[in-house]
């Protein structure tokens, strides 16, 4: 639980601390009689101080001015009607404001308020002693209009510079004639020379309902770590009850961390969720190891465990691992909570060493997975890499561009054939026209691969290998003119583009295949050398691509409004060399995108086959979002065959400040819904409420659906199952419309109180 209010106090001290300096500085010099108000002094210097202890407010020009000021040479100072005490940008105000030099005693009464960016102190009288500092304020009230919040206190008392004590200390965010939440101190201790406060019977109060309770405390000021509870997280899913999360926040150094949190879980039992993270100049990383030693449904212990290291060994060489693991099929599927925990199928274990030495690199992997089977819609296990040797260069030369991307790898399975791969493809190109306007660039490469067969050869197939050369030419211009639409100054741009692409036929049917597959027909794949991702095959090519795309740009910002791109793939012969797929055919492919209005996004594109006059693809999205809060998302995906999905998503407001929140994605051709939201959201000026359903499903046969409930209390804290990454994930274009910055939401939990 991360309170605002620290670095709130410490701002009230650091002023309180500037008035005892600025009253040294004026009053304790020689003043003379006046009788009527004095002009301020002229102030060059206007740094501030940020911290009072380690820098004295002395050292900048400081001025009193009053309806009368009276005095004698070594004697008390006073100050009498509408008083103000001023030192660079803060001032002390009062009525009346006296100075005794020989006892140091400062005292102020009437409408006393201190002033300084950002920070209001109000109180009726304030004392004291600048040698030793100590003195009191009577009925303390704060403002702090950086962060929109303000308290109070009965009594302040300042022991000495450094350490404060405040009685039935109030705090909250919510206006003046707004007190729907209150946090109530019962005393309130700072200690800044340990950076710690510590508060006693300390409650959160809503709607004054006291919620939260505990009867002692500590935590950091301003912007440190501490350890302790972090508010508790309720929940509820159907696959485990009723559930919730005690997590505790332990800060080990400034560098490391490790956060422990059971969850209780009503259905299942005890689980131990435990993350550990470290910071090093050289290196950092993560380790989670989840337990739940004996589940209630499944009769097992469940274990997941998970390690990212990254490190940095200097000279251009780096090192990382990824490592995770899981105890059965269906961990994720039962214990995780979102769309993303519960799809996960294959769990990396890599470790991966680099070296980068300017225009060259090279990286060496080792990668293995764990394969969680789905026992309706089983999978094949991928590969291991034991391992992969990759070395790429890229240099230009006289103006010709150098390049060569190498590979080794040893591919293993245990139940498929096994080989060795090399793969060497260097290439060379030169423009012979590149301006802004009109480029042309011919390319020339070979793409060599040699396989060395090793265990599980079934079929005893020799060794074989695969020389390809390619031949491109890629060429293009650009041109522009003014345009004014709907009395917008805009730039229209023309860009034509054409290329050319040979590669030989090589018959690689007898050529094994470990880690590739035909990619999508894309405007990136049209203008590639190559059908497939990875280099177990090497598509023959005869073909032309020609492409046309229109801009409409911001003549004063370049900000892109609208692109329309139109392409067609026209193949001199059919190609030969393919995987058991649909063979690459001449289809158009058209684009639109862009910011069709303020308010009107548009993002789509479309696959046309003109032999068969039919659609192969459509992917269709737009957006209406005409301020923060308010957000409609349409889609549609469709490929022939294999995908049918409609896809609606929003966040709107209903009525005075409540929103709907909603998201539904349905698969027209299983006839299911693959995702559905529903929920309420409640915006007040200090507080918001939560409420939502998400199901989705986890499986073939199989549904997940969880409950979110959660409360916040501006700058305060948030209790209950927070679906704020869930609404991010669901709907494109979601915001929080309550007043808590990203900031504090961020660093919520990084800063417990400790009871």
């Amino acid at each position: 639980m991360r309170f605002y209010l620290y670095s709130a106090i410490f701002s009230l001290f650091y002023i309180l601390s500037f008035a005892a300096y600025a009253a040294e500085e004026s009053l304790g010099q020689s003043p003379q009689a006046q009788p009527t108000r004095t002009a301020p002094l002229s102030d060059k210097n206007k740094s501030v101080a940020k911290n009072a202890s380690n820098q004295k407010n002395s050292t900048q020009p400081a001025h009193i001015s009053a309806q009368q000021l009276q005095g004698q040479q070594g004697g008390t100072m006073e100050a009498t009607g509408a008083a103000e005490l001023r030192q660079g940008n803060q001032a002390i105000f009062a009525e009346h404001l006296t100075f005794n030099p020989t006892t140091s005693k400062l005292t102020a009464d009437g409408a006393v308020r201190i002033e300084q960016p950002g920070t209001v102190v109000e109180g009726s009288a304030l004392q004291l002693n600048l040698d030793t500092f100590a003195g009191d304020m009577t009925q303390p009230n704060f403002q702090f209009t950086d962060i929109h919040a303000r308290g109070s206190a009965d009594s302040l008392n300042i022991i000495d510079k450094q350490n404060y004590l405040l009685h039935n200390v109030n705090y909250t965010t919510c206006p003046r004639d707004n007190d729907d939440w209150m946090l109530r101190l019962g005393v309130l201790e700072i200690d800044r020379n340990r950076q710690v406060g510590t508060a006693q019977h300390a409650r959160v109060e809503f709607m004054s309902v006291p919620i939260l309770y505990t009867p002692w405390m500590d935590f950091p000021l301003g912007d440190g770590r501490k350890s302790g509870f972090l508010a508790p997280i309720p929940g509820r899913t159907l696959n485990s009850g009723n559930e919730i999360t005690v997590p505790f926040y332990w800060n080990i150094a400034p560098n490391r961390d490790a956060t422990i949190a059971p969850r209780f879980m009503s259905l299942r039992g005890v689980m131990l969720n435990n993350e550990f993270r470290y910071l090093e100049p050289a290196y950092k990383g993560e380790i989670h190891v989840d337990g739940l030693a004996d589940d209630r449904l499944t009769q097992t212990h469940r274990l997941h465990s998970s390690l990212q290291h990254a490190h940095s060994l200097g000279n251009g060489l780096s090192a990382s691992a990824n490592i995770n693991y899981v105890s059965d099929n269906n961990y994720f599927r039962d214990l995780a909570t979102t769309i993303s925990g519960t799809s996960q199928t294959n769990l990396e274990r890599a470790g991966i060493v680099s070296y980068q030495a300017g225009w060259w690199n090279a990286r060496l992997r080792v990668q293995s997975f764990q394969t969680l089977q789905d026992p309706v819609v089983p999978v094949i296990e991928p590969y291991r890499r034991m391992p992969q040797l990759s070395v790429n260069a890229q240099r230009t030369v006289a103006g010709a561009n150098l390049a060569v991307v190498s590979e080794y790898v040893d591919f293993r399975h245990p139940t498929l054939i096994n080989a060795q791969r090399l793969v060497l493809h260097p290439s060379i190109s030169y423009p012979l026209v590149n301006n802004p306007a009109f480029y042309v660039t011919p390319k020339i490469g070979v793409h060599k691969t040699h396989y060395l067969f090793t265990s599980n050869n079934l079929a005893g197939t020799p060794n074989l290998q695969r020389t390809v050369p390619i031949y491109s030419l890629d060429s293009g211009m650009v041109f522009e003119r003014g345009v004014n639409l709907a009395e917008q100054e805009l730039v229209q741009t023309l860009e034509p583009r054409a290329f050319y692409l040979r590669v030989p036929f090589r018959d690689q049917n007898q050529l094994p295949n470990f880690d590739t597959a035909q990619s999508g027909f894309s405007f990136a794949q049209m203008f590639s050398e190559n059908r497939f991702f990875g280099h177990d095959r090497v598509s023959d090519a005869n073909h032309l691509t020609l492409a046309l795309t229109s801009r409409l740009l911001q003549q004063d910002s370049g900000v892109e409004r609208l692109r329309l791109t139109i392409g067609q793939r026209f193949n001199q012969s059919t190609p030969q060399a393919s995987l058991p797929a649909t063979p690459n055919k001449s289809n158009i492919l058209f684009a639109a995108t862009g910011r069709i209005t303020q308010t009107l996004s548009l993002d789509s594109i479309v696959q046309y086959d003109p032999d068969k006059t039919h659609s192969e693809k459509i992917n269709l999205a737009a957006r209406y979002q005409p301020e923060s809060g308010k957000v409609v998302n349409l889609g549609y995906r469709y490929t022939r065959d294999a995908l049918k999905q409609a896809d609606v998503s929003a966040q709107w407001p209903l009525f005075k400040r409540w929103y709907a929140l909603a998201k539904w994605n349905y698969s027209l051709l299983d006839n299911r819904a693959l995702e559905s939201l529903a929920g309420l959201e409640y915006n007040d000026r200090c507080w918001s409420i939560r409420m939502v359903v998400q199901r989705f499903a986890i499986a073939t046969n199989d549904v997940s659906t969880g409950i979110f409930v959660q409360l916040e209390l501006n700058d305060l804290l948030r209790v209950g199952t927070d679906p704020l990454n869930v609404l991010r994930q669901s709907i494109p274009g979601f915001a929080k419309v309550n007043t808590l910055s990203n900031n504090n939401s961020s660093n919520n939990e990084t800063s417990p109180a400790t009871p």
